[in-house]
């Protein structure tokens, strides 16, 4: 796959780090476990968005744009990792942000990727939870064009097939790493919510025919959905890619038995997988994306489902911002929702 041939900006710390988690695989008692560092990769504390961001800023800069817009959750990574790319990029930037929890806590609406979304100088609104966003957003931006504005709009996440090619350049990444060190990787997990992550990584991993299968943990969506939200979207970044039909229905795989009872809404086993990879590691989640990711993990670990002298690669989606708007559940004063 010849990536070079779509436009991009280069602005990512990459190649992320490969990291052997030694004490959380003690802990666990159970397989290997590595991490692969997309917490790392740069710009307003990073995330798996920066890598999509790297395509759709190059796509919005082709276009003439002189504005971008998206949309996410309140408390939204993909939101800050734009405002970021935006800041650098010199456009301006305006974020649509949907009431996903019903939250009234101040450091939640406030506070966190709040505070740098308005820091990187982006324009922010608040939408009701459960809104069609898109519209909302085509919206906005019909208005921004009238006043002249050329507006570039990023759907939620950065979640479509050019988006997704940052992704399948993560998997070409990932496999290089893995073969240069002699790691033979068992299981592929991480979150997935709006689909961009887990379709770029299935499409780049069967391009290339891996042979590594994909997990990825819910955080939002039931399970079929999810899977047919990130099977439609392999779909077409295989197709952009020039290898239509390379992922298959059965490659596409989700969990969404950690979701809880709703999207940035933590349980008890996402804190407890916060508290963990902290504790025992360094290594910071949030309780949104990769806290979730993270709870599935250690399940799978304690149930048998990964087993022993299996070697497991967790993607750290980022997002460790977002802890300064949860608080509340951090540290104790409000009980999260125990596992079900």
């Amino acid at each position: 796959m010849h990536l070079a041939r779509f436009p991009r900006v280069f602005l990512a710390h990459l190649p992320t780090p490969l990291e052997k988690l030694d004490r959380l695989s003690k802990e666990l008692g159970g397989p290997e476990i590595w991490i692969k560092r997309d917490d790392c990769t740069g710009l307003s504390t990073g995330g798996n968005k920066t890598r999509k961001l790297e395509f759709l800023m190059a796509e919005a800069q082709a276009m003439g744009a002189d504005t971008v817009m998206t949309q996410g959750a309140t408390q939204s990574n993909h939101a800050r990792q734009t405002a970021a790319f935006a800041a650098k990029l010199g456009m301006a930037c305006h974020l649509l942000l949907e009431d996903r929890t019903g939250s009234n806590d101040s450091n939640y609406n406030n506070n966190g990727n709040v505070l740098l979304d308005h820091l990187h100088g982006a324009s922010t609104s608040k939408r009701a939870g459960g809104m069609d966003m898109q519209a909302e957003m085509e919206t906005v931006a019909e208005k921004l064009r009238s006043e002249g504005r050329k507006v570039y709009v990023i759907p939620g996440g950065g979640s479509n097939a050019t988006g997704a090619l940052g992704y399948v350049n993560c998997a070409f990444e990932l496999v290089s790493q893995a073969n240069d060190r002699a790691l033979v990787i068992d299981h592929l997990v991480t979150a997935t919510g709006s689909a961009g992550t887990q379709a770029g990584l299935i499409t780049g991993l069967k391009a290339i025919n891996a042979g590594i299968p994909l997990l990825g943990i819910g955080v939002r969506a039931p399970k079929e959905k999810q899977e047919e939200n990130v099977f439609k979207l392999a779909q077409l970044t295989a197709a952009k890619l020039g290898c239509p039909d390379v992922v298959a229905r059965g490659d596409v795989v989700a969990d969404s038995s950690y979701v809880g009872p709703g999207y940035g809404i933590p349980r008890a086993d996402t804190i407890e997988a916060i508290r963990m990879f902290a504790e025992l590691e360094g290594i910071l989640l949030d309780p949104v994306y990769s806290g979730k990711g993270a709870a599935g993990l250690i399940d799978y670990c304690r149930k048998g489902r990964f087993k022993k002298g299996e070697r497991v690669v967790f993607l750290h989606t980022g997002g460790s911002a977002a802890l300064f708007g949860y608080d509340h559940v951090l540290t104790g004063d409000a009980a999260p929702v125990a596992a079900q």
